[in-house]
């Protein structure tokens, strides 16, 4: 389907963009992009999340059922988690002793995450018809 294809694509490169690039707090110095709404944060990681089990379930070049698109569905869906538990642990009053280890996970490897998504985006952008990409 050529619209998830293209929402994928969007998707990984704007929050890899944003997970890479943006800045988490008000201080620092230099370029970078901050989206203050967390319901926007959570709407762009929710439907990222969701694009990202339909990437899964119906890839693009449907030679193999479900190999085709792996990368890209999967920077999808890790993207999408950080940016709902994200929203997750700031409205939430609770303190789970899991949720704080996944948080401290997800924080240290926040960069990484990023530069994961926008490669899985460029890189299926250009070379979309191979098949583990």
């Amino acid at each position: 389907m050529l619209p998830v294809y293209f929402l994928s694509v969007l998707l990984n490169v704007l929050l890899g963009f944003l997970l890479a690039f943006g800045k988490e707090d008000a201080g620092g110095d230099g370029f970078s992009l901050n989206l203050d709404n967390e319901t926007l944060r959570f709407v762009l990681g929710g439907v990222s999340f969701i694009t990202g089990i339909l990437k899964i379930l119906s890839p693009v070049t449907g030679n193999v059922p479900v190999a085709g698109d792996v990368v890209p569905a999967l920077a999808n869906l890790a993207g999408g988690f950080i940016f709902v538990f994200d929203f997750y642990r700031k409205r939430s009053t609770l303190d789970s002793p899991a949720a704080a280890r996944l948080g401290e996970l997800a924080d240290k490897h926040r960069k990484l995450a990023g530069y994961v998504c926008l490669g899985a985006g460029a890189l299926h952008w250009i070379f979309y018809p191979v098949l583990f990409l």
